[in-house]
């Protein structure tokens, strides 16, 4: 799968990489996409993390870190970090909102499937950025059941 390179949108006029912003991104992604790539929730450091981890797409190049802090196993807070596309900055965010609350037996249960399910549905070269997330959550227990 080849990622496009969109680093001209760029090179453009700020009056036309707005009307790149409105026209061409609401067209491939959903309206929950965007708002959680305009407003990514759960987005930075969590200071007293129980673990972090970082997971990376070695196709895209997307780039996962996730943190989360643990009690009487249950995840009492999630934060990420990401550097990828679209869908990878709102999978991410999605992924946060989903986790917390969550014990570590239902944590492994979120699939690429509900991820994209709660972001209104990914387009199918984007689903990349759902299966990072589950990456991440994977090695996010693998990091916690060896500590």
């Amino acid at each position: 799968m080849k990622r496009r390179n969109v680093a001209w949108i760029l090179q453009l006029p700020k009056v036309s990489r707005i009307a790149v912003r409105r026209r061409i991104m609401p067209q491939m992604f959903s309206e929950i996409v965007l708002a959680h790539f305009q407003n990514p929730r759960n987005s930075g450091d969590l200071s007293d993390a129980t673990a972090v981890i970082e997971v990376t797409n070695p196709v895209c190049g997307d780039v996962l870190k996730l943190s989360a802090r643990l009690e009487n196993g249950v995840v009492t807070a999630a934060r990420f970090k990401a550097q990828g596309c679209v869908a990878s900055i709102a999978a991410a965010s999605v992924l946060t909102e989903q986790l917390a609350g969550k014990s570590l037996q239902d944590a492994k249960k979120i699939t690429p499937a509900q991820i994209s399910e709660a972001l209104g549905g990914l387009p199918p070269t984007t689903l990349h950025a759902a299966q990072l997330c589950c990456d991440a959550v994977a090695a996010l227990l693998r990091k916690i059941n060896r500590d």
